[in-house]
């Protein structure tokens, strides 16, 4: 009876320091969201709904055209970007859909993405540059190499396959006009009102 006891005041003990460690890692951290945030803010100008052409080449070299869009919105006040591009074919079917989350560490003071897209998923690191970003994802013995290009009224994505000692193979293109700003994927939240 006794070791029973001891056991279940170790076992209590043990729940009340993972509880306590669990809370603790829930608290709010102001610091590091407000980094978060002004990170981000540097990646802002993707903001908002993007439409209008795509083409790339398939795993099998044929070759592909599809009509692009991409909302863009903010998360968690600032602090994460969520993307989903989505392009149709020209019966109007979907022929390609990806979904994204871009985040920045900042103790790492690293940019993230991680990205789902035609059964694959990965994180990746993205580097924001003055007119954009890029990032690359391993590809055998090279990388897919993704650079953007972003105005204000025009986001030009290229993906081009890249390998030492040849040329850079581009294997995507989309050029998009912004079509406005959205509130997606922050609106409509729950109501917690019964």
């Amino acid at each position: 009876m006794h070791r029973t006891g001891l056991m279940g005041a170790v076992v209590m003990s043990v729940a009340t320091i993972l509880g306590a460690g669990a809370a603790q890692a829930q608290a709010p951290q102001p610091q590091v969201q407000a980094a978060q945030r002004a990170a981000m803010a540097k990646l802002s100008r993707m903001q908002g709904v993007w439409v209008g052409q795509a083409s790339g080449v398939n795993p099998d070299m044929s070759r592909y055209s599809v009509t692009q869009t991409e909302r863009i919105g903010p998360m968690l006040d600032g602090a994460l970007l969520v993307i989903e591009g989505r392009g149709y074919r020209a019966d109007g079917s979907t022929g390609f859909n990806a979904f994204a989350v871009v985040s920045y560490d900042p103790e790492a003071a690293k940019y993230e993405i991680r990205s789902y897209a035609q059964g694959y998923a990965g994180t990746f690191e993205l580097k924001p540059t003055d007119t954009g970003y890029v990032w690359e994802v391993p590809a055998g013995p090279g990388v897919m190499r993704f650079t953007a290009d972003i105005t204000d009224t025009t986001y030009h994505e290229v993906g081009d396959f890249v390998m030492p000692g040849m040329a850079p193979m581009r294997s995507f293109e989309m050029t998009l006009t912004r079509r406005g700003d959205t509130d997606w994927p922050a609106a409509n939240a729950v109501d917690p009102a019964p």
